[in-house]
């Protein structure tokens, strides 16, 4: 589904992504790990050109997204959702509303057939009885499932996570990750999530990978990497994560 091949992008002086290279088979669940800095969000913003890397070549479901033109890449971007950090929810918008602005921008469905899909969508991430609250009615974790809801609207064939777990209680974080577990599963997805979040990880991931010094250090399963004795690995899983778990309790 995703091959990515020397990728490059460097804000002025600093090398952010240097010769970035990886695949993503169909159906699974590929984890991006890696510490504060070293381009995880930049990567999935390079696969959908909301940013536009240095050099190299990225393919997604058989297209050379950098030389689609803006037509061909919007095309594309039906095929994929992305799950934002903060969930980016429009605040002037009621679930209902963010839930069918994609469907009334991008597709020609009738009234009756948006309103099944919302309806369907939020059945998926159980929260039906949301569908006519604003954003600042929600919680955290409300708005994480409502952002997923929006992500997988359109059903698409390709889901980029990033950090869909930072920010919540780790009751919440652990049903957000099964869900993102059932999603996959019910809707045959592929999906590449960034995140900090080791059980989400160990939830989710079929294999990871580890950014470190803008390139793919490390490759494996999470029982692989997480039980290895190279000294970088053994720092970062028993340092970044204590960290990490310390500011979300």
């Amino acid at each position: 589904m995703v091959e990515i091949y020397n990728l490059k992008k460097a804000f002025n002086s600093h090398i952010v992504l240097d010769d970035v290279s990886l695949k993503v088979d169909e159906g699974e669940n590929l984890v991006v790990f890696g510490r504060s800095g070293t381009g995880k969000s930049v990567l999935l913003k390079c696969m959908v050109r909301l940013m536009e890397p240095d050099d190299g070549k990225i393919i997604i479901d058989g297209k050379d997204v950098l030389s689609l033109d803006i037509k061909q890449l919007n095309n594309l971007r039906k095929q994929i959702g992305f799950l934002f950090q903060s969930a980016a929810l429009y605040d002037s918008m009621s679930v209902r509303q963010n839930l069918e602005f994609p469907l009334i921008r991008h597709f020609n469905f009738t009234p009756k057939e948006r309103e099944q899909k919302i309806i369907n969508v939020l059945e998926k991430v159980s929260l039906l009885e949301a569908i006519d609250k604003m954003p600042s009615e929600l919680s955290g974790g409300m708005k994480k499932r409502i952002g997923l809801a929006r992500s997988i609207i359109t059903e698409p064939k390709l889901m980029l996570y990033d950090e869909p777990t930072t920010g919540l209680d780790p009751i919440t974080s652990k049903e957000i990750s099964y869900l993102i577990l059932e999603l996959q599963k019910s809707l045959n997805m592929t999906s590449v999530v960034v995140t900090h979040d080791l059980l989400c990880a160990e939830i989710i991931a079929d294999r990871a990978i580890v950014l470190n010094n803008g390139r793919v250090q490390y490759e494996g399963s999470i029982p692989e990497l997480t039980s290895s004795n190279d000294p970088f690995l053994k720092n970062f899983f028993s340092h970044e994560f204590i960290n990490e778990n310390k500011q979300v309790n």
